[in-house]
């Protein structure tokens, strides 16, 4: 299969190693300083850029007839304009805001929890992600989706950074170091807390699912979630 990376940065280096090892063939490495010459030979594109490059990074995809997998996250405002773009096109298309099967995993498992949570008002749910000091977006996609998660599930109709209304989810951003990624997602009250929590050690469970992703995506038509690569439904 011919991959085109959009985004060579630290993810965009370990997605190639891992699609080299897994057989595959790089077609074109995009970063600010390149075109997107190759784009177009691609059986699949996957984006790991940053925000204000994934817009034009999933339009020139989809104007070039190659699904495309992103992972980049801090332009969703854009995002109804990138499905509308995918349907005009007949293209195909995974945006997520963490590829990581143990993180897909952590979100159905959270999504149920949320369910069984929803019954018992005496608990607050409040959310903490860890990552290193380059992430350029806070809260984390990750976080963002994990509170999502909760909201569909629950009487919680927001989330925040600041002080949590009563209907709100606290989200705690910190920045430290080289953390890959760390998310908790803790219910408490004053008898006692509930806490559920991930941790990634390294890039390469994200490498790994958006690789995956790829080969899943390629000759496909739609809009699909991890949930479909990885059969969570």
């Amino acid at each position: 299969m011919k991959i085109a990376l959009l985004g060579y940065g630290k993810m965009g280096k370990v997605i190639e190693r891992i699609a080299l090892e897994r057989g595959h063939e790089i077609v074109l490495k995009k970063d600010e300083f390149n075109t997107y010459d190759g784009l177009s030979t691609a059986d699949v594109a996957i984006d790991f850029s940053v925000p204000s490059a994934a817009v034009n990074n999933i339009s020139a995809s989809f104007n070039a007839n190659v699904p495309v997998v992103s992972g980049t996250t801090g332009w969703l405002e854009h995002y109804d304009e990138m499905i509308a773009l995918c349907n005009e096109k007949k293209g195909g298309f995974i945006s997520s805001s963490n590829f990581s099967l143990g993180v897909n995993i952590f979100f159905g498992l959270n999504e149920y929890l949320a369910k069984i949570m929803k019954q018992f008002d005496s608990y607050k749910v409040s959310m903490e992600e860890i990552h290193h000091t380059h992430k350029l977006d806070a809260p984390s996609g990750t976080a963002i989706s994990l509170a999502q998660g909760v909201i569909q599930n629950s009487n919680y109709a927001n989330w925040t950074l600041e002080e949590a209304k009563a209907n709100e989810i606290h989200i705690e951003a910190k920045r430290i170091g080289e953390v890959p990624g760390t998310h908790t997602v803790n219910y408490d009250s004053a008898i006692d807390s509930i806490e559920i929590k991930h941790t990634a050690h390294n890039r390469e469970g994200f490498a790994l699912g958006a690789v995956i992703a790829a080969e899943w995506l390629a000759g496909k038509q739609g809009i699909f979630t991890m949930k479909d690569v990885l059969n969570l439904q």
